[in-house]
């Protein structure tokens, strides 16, 4: 395998095209005072959670329905002017960046529960809708969505990402659990794909293509994911470890005996001490895995014990449980509070987040080697991970006027892919590829695969108006 090159984490550079006054005056004519040319509102709509910048979008459409979609992509293709989707802004690698110009396209009021099928465990939302409302949504159901990034991203966005969470141990990925969508192609063609059945043999997979390809194929404003039955009982614990090894160690044996935990996630002790400031919480400030069963409570209490044993052989202690609602958010808050709490914990920072999964029995040595490598460069960050399905964050802390820590943040997360990658994981897990990591696909996949990938993005949107410049370059 080749290393990933030296320019893989760079933004690539910004090649604006034109967008004539003629299509600002369609789109206000079109869509009056769901058109924006505020400032403020282009600048919001330019930038997600991550640390590249680029110019703000030309204009905001402001969707309500699928037809202003398509309305809208038809009035882009046109006059061949980039469009962006925007859902809740919360994406990591630079997806929302308006690299080559362009319109965004806010699907945020798009945010309705079309139809609930509580029989055959599936709904069908907008795209605009977030995990949160979803929930609160369907909650008299006795039915729950379980993918759960920490973010309260929206469902599109969720889609586009192929997202995760902490859930994906045991309900999957986005990828598992959308049955259905309905596309606005590049044209401002409305296409559906899949059906509510459980599974089909009809033709190409369009929904898995859809499905992670980052607004670069189509943009969704119909979405049909599966539905699970909240379960009896659910109990969470947190247990702290004497170190990082320890905890990854107890994490792979409670997987290889193939205990059904719902939830582990890995939190090291800079990240439990940020946490502790951020929420106002005194946990143990030493490396905690946060753990979270889900059954009848018979099968409840056995998977704990369980895991209470398995975790004491690799020194965990200080077990403290969390039966009760309110207890389990508290903890669950604060673990979906912690990118706030390290940027927290540095003022004026900016944190360069990457993400690597790997498979399950290489974890320990990716994560320790990666931990010796940010320990000695001085760098603040923090460290989360979704480590029972191999899945890891790094968040390297950084002065962004510190060009000196910026190279060495970046050197890192290259160094952490390509280790990653040498064990044969994933450049990332859950966040895409976006901008930054679009030369770590290469080496991941081979220039083929990515000529593939090239050859469906011609073939589907021809004139490279959706979300250019994203995932690779043409």
């Amino acid at each position: 395998m080749n290393a990933p090159t030296a320019a893989a984490h760079l933004l690539p550079e910004i090649q604006l095209r034109n967008v004539p006054q003629a299509l600002i005056d369609a789109l206000q004519a079109r869509f009056g005072a769901q058109c924006s040319l505020a400032q403020a509102v282009r600048e919001q709509h330019g930038r997600d959670e991550g640390s590249l910048q680029a110019p703000p979008p030309s204009a905001v459409v402001f969707a309500e329905n699928t037809q202003d979609v398509a309305d809208a992509v038809k009035l882009a293709s046109q006059y061949d002017v980039p469009v962006i989707p925007y859902g809740a802004g919360s994406s990591l690698e630079g997806h929302l960046l308006a690299v080559q110009g362009g319109i965004s396209i806010d699907v945020s009021r798009m945010n309705q529960v079309l139809s609930i099928n509580a029989e055959d465990l599936t709904v069908t939302v907008q795209p605009g809708i977030t995990r949160k409302q979803l929930n609160e949504a369907i909650k008299d159901t006795g039915l729950f969505f379980p993918i759960d990034p920490g973010a309260d991203a929206s469902i599109g966005g969720m889609c586009a990402t192929r997202a995760s969470g902490t859930n994906a141990v045991r309900y999957g990925t986005m990828r598992e659990n959308v049955l259905a969508l309905e596309v606005v192609t590049a044209s401002g063609e409305v296409i559906h794909t899949g059906t509510r059945a459980k599974k089909s043999s009809a033709g190409y997979d369009l929904t898995r293509l859809m499905v992670g390809s980052e607004g670069t194929l189509g943009i969704m404003t119909e979405i049909t994911v599966r539905l699970y039955p909240l379960p009896e009982a659910v109990s969470a614990a947190i247990c702290s470890f004497p170190s990082i090894e320890a905890a990854v160690r107890t994490t792979i044996q409670i997987i290889q005996i193939g205990v059904p935990i719902a939830r582990v996630e890995l939190i090291d002790h800079h990240t439990v001490r940020m946490v502790n400031a951020h929420s106002k919480l005194t946990l143990r400030e030493e490396p905690m895995l946060l753990m979270e069963f889900h059954g009848s409570p018979a099968s409840v209490k056995e998977q704990a014990e369980m895991v209470q044993d398995i975790a004491s052989e690799f020194g965990g202690q200080a077990f403290e449980w969390a039966s009760t609602p309110e207890e389990r958010t508290r903890l669950w808050t604060a673990r979906h509070n912690a990118y706030f709490a390290a940027v927290q914990s540095r003022p004026g920072c900016r944190a360069i987040s990457t993400d690597t999964c790997v498979p399950i029995s290489r974890l320990a040595d990716c994560l320790l080697e990666s931990v010796d490598e940010v320990e000695a460069s001085g760098i603040p960050y923090f460290l989360v991970g979704h480590v029972g399905d191999g899945n890891f964050h790094f968040g390297y802390l950084i002065d962004p006027n510190s060009a000196e820590e910026r190279t060495k943040a970046e050197a890192m997360n290259h160094t952490l892919v390509a280790r990653a990658l040498s064990m044969g994981g994933t450049c990332t897990g859950e966040h895409g590829v976006g901008i930054h990591k679009m030369g770590f696909l290469l080496d991941e996949t081979g220039t083929g695969a990515v000529d593939m990938m090239r050859a469906i993005k011609r073939a589907l949107d021809p004139k490279n108006i959706l979300n250019p410049g994203k995932i690779f370059t043409l």
